[in-house]
């Protein structure tokens, strides 16, 4: 699962550095809109998101822990696999506004997170909802923190997070690579010292700036009267943020027990 773990996260990243919801042209076709972006819109539409992830995760979680192991598996790597291509349909077509396309990426996401989440669970009891309690705090740190005004989402900062997600894509790139063929990993980044530490701790820091950037995204759609169908887009770039960080605190969590 490791390699496929890493894939994953490098897949993550792609969307994330070439995600259209960082800049404004997004915003251009606001002529004559009727129906508009609101705040309580996204909202919802995100608790009914993250409710099919949770219940598809939480599903393949409850097979593993009921002895159906093989349909659990399978599901999981069904889930991955299928969520994977998905994920660039969606990304390079305009799925990413359609309600039916984000609930299916989202129940398949599921699939794979409710698997690794085992996997690690195993290895490390009680890791699961460290995890998950972590993540939302991330979440409802940084949600309170752009609301008070400390982050300023400009140019700059865009330009900033791009940068630091690059030299990220580029450290998994190359991880991948070594992987396919079995060659030296990279030295201490992904083991369990200080530096490995950091790094983690790091890349969970950048998935909380991109929660910003996502903030940022919705309240210029709502200030722009951007139409209503960029809601799921909103939703779909929160629910990538939100995995990338949970299982990001899912690494950091076991380099910290292996210790």
């Amino acid at each position: 699962m490791r390699s496929l773990e890493n894939l994953y996260l490098l897949a993550i990243i792609m969307y994330r550095t070439s995600n259209p919801a960082l800049n404004d042209s997004v915003f251009n076709s606001k002529v004559n809109v009727n129906n508009k972006m609101t705040i309580e819109g996204v909202a919802e539409k995100g608790l009914i998101t993250f409710f099919v992830l949770m219940l598809s995760g939480i599903s393949v979680f409850g097979l593993f822990k009921t002895g159906n192991t093989q349909l659990a598996f399978t599901l999981s790597i069904v889930g991955w696999v299928a969520g994977f291509i998905f994920f660039f349909v969606m990304l390079f077509t305009g799925l990413a506004e359609n309600p039916i396309a984000v609930l299916t990426y989202a129940a398949l996401e599921g699939l794979f997170l409710g698997g690794i989440t085992t996997l690690f669970e195993v290895a490390y009891p009680g890791i699961a909802i460290q995890a998950f309690m972590l993540t939302a705090a991330v979440f409802g740190g940084m949600l309170v923190i752009y609301r008070m005004g400390v982050i300023n989402v400009n140019e700059n900062f865009r330009i900033a997070l791009f940068s630091a997600m690059s030299a990220v894509f580029l450290v998994y790139m190359i991880t991948i690579i070594f992987t396919l063929v079995s060659g030296p990993k990279i030295p201490y980044i992904h083991g369990s010292g200080p530096i490995g530490i950091g790094f983690s701790l790091f890349v969970i820091g950048l998935g909380a700036l991109c929660l910003a950037a996502d903030f940022d995204f919705i309240e210029r759609g709502v200030e722009n009267g951007a139409p209503k169908n960029l809601e799921w887009r909103a939703v779909f770039g929160l629910l990538v943020t939100v995995v990338w960080i949970y299982l990001e605190m899912l690494r950091l969590l076991a380099k910290i027990n292996r210790r």
